[in-house]
């Protein structure tokens, strides 16, 4: 099945802690139906000095966040839309918002 939000999409957070904030896709997990939206649902993690990181301490993470927690972002409004495929007359397959019609693919 084609996915819906891929990396690099804008969306926004539809319920949570972090309701109505917008940010970027940074991670996408299929198998299990989560992704990581750059500074949403930041968490704290106590981090062990390495030879990488020396001096170790509390760092910020984004956690994962269930993909139906999200939704896309609309290009033309910029309000929460659905997604939905349409193909092209080159037969190139698409994503579009279900709002407006607009083509989210590049």
């Amino acid at each position: 099945m084609a996915a819906k939000i891929k990396k690099g999409d804008h969306v926004i957070v539809l319920t949570g802690k972090d309701k109505g904030r917008k940010g970027e896709v940074t991670k996408v997990f299929p198998s299990e139906g989560r992704v990581i939206v750059s500074g949403v649902k930041m968490v704290k993690r106590h981090v062990r000095p390495t030879q990488m990181d020396p001096d170790g301490g509390i760092r910020s993470f984004a956690a994962p966040i269930a993909v139906s927690n999200v939704a896309h972002i609309d290009p033309k409004d910029g309000k929460p839309t659905r997604v939905g495929f349409k193909t092209l007359k080159d037969g190139k397959k698409v994503r579009v918002a279900k709002r407006s019609g607009e083509v989210i693919d590049d």
